[in-house]
């Protein structure tokens, strides 16, 4: 096995640690909604539900109970998907956008698709 860069694991650890920060969220949120959350929280909460969704990624093995295609990533590209999204990159893009795509343009597309069917 290779060793893992120093760019992949800040990268993991960012993602770990806004999911851990959200789960300590939910309850906050659950008894006082979200309006009740600062800002920063408002975007930490916003980013990881990104992450969970750019998560789930297709698998080919799978498009037969999903019917979606599935895909096959680089782990660079994955790396800049997540590092963009933990950068605030995305912001501007809704979360659905995130769900079931391969790499991070293919959830831009999906955004500008979401979009236009929505004007």
């Amino acid at each position: 096995p290779r060793p893992v860069g120093q760019e992949h694991y800040d990268v993991a650890r960012g993602v770990q640690k806004i999911l851990q920060d959200y789960k300590s969220l939910q309850d906050i949120i659950a008894i006082l909604g979200m309006d009740e959350l600062s800002e920063e929280d408002k975007l930490t909460v916003a980013r990881a539900r990104k992450i969970q969704r750019f998560l789930s990624q297709p698998f080919q093995v799978a498009e037969v109970f999903t019917g979606h295609a599935g895909k096959l990533v680089p782990l660079k590209e994955t790396i800049k998907g997540f590092q963009q999204i933990l950068t605030g990159e995305y912001d501007h893009l809704p979360e659905q956008a995130f769900y079931m795509v391969g790499p991070i343009e293919e959830a831009v597309a999906k955004a500008d698709k979401l979009a236009e069917e929505h004007s």
